[in-house]
């Protein structure tokens, strides 16, 4: 597996999608950052000296944090939800 193709991506959006045109809001990024954040984990179980590929997935989960801090703040309810959904720790 490369990377997130196109179809998947799209299954992502339309899973966490507030309304039809939907692409940007706090759920859909965090959810599309998961996905990511999980396919560079599998790279990096594989290839334990790729430092470069770490650095990104640092940002990237620094990027999610920050996201999941916000929807804490601004409703606490759909926090927990997604925390669920995308069986996430906090």
């Amino acid at each position: 597996m490369s990377k997130i193709t196109y179809l998947e991506k799209e299954k992502i959006i339309g899973d966490f999608k507030i309304h039809e045109n939907d692409t940007g809001s706090c759920e859909v990024q965090i959810a599309l950052l998961t996905a990511r954040i999980v396919h560079l984990t599998q790279h990096l179980n594989a290839h334990r000296k790729d430092f470069h590929t770490r650095r990104g997935l640092v940002a990237l989960a620094n990027r999610r944090r920050k996201l999941l801090n916000y929807l804490k703040r601004v409703d606490f309810k759909k926090y927990n939800e997604i925390l669920q959904r995308l069986e996430l720790r906090r």
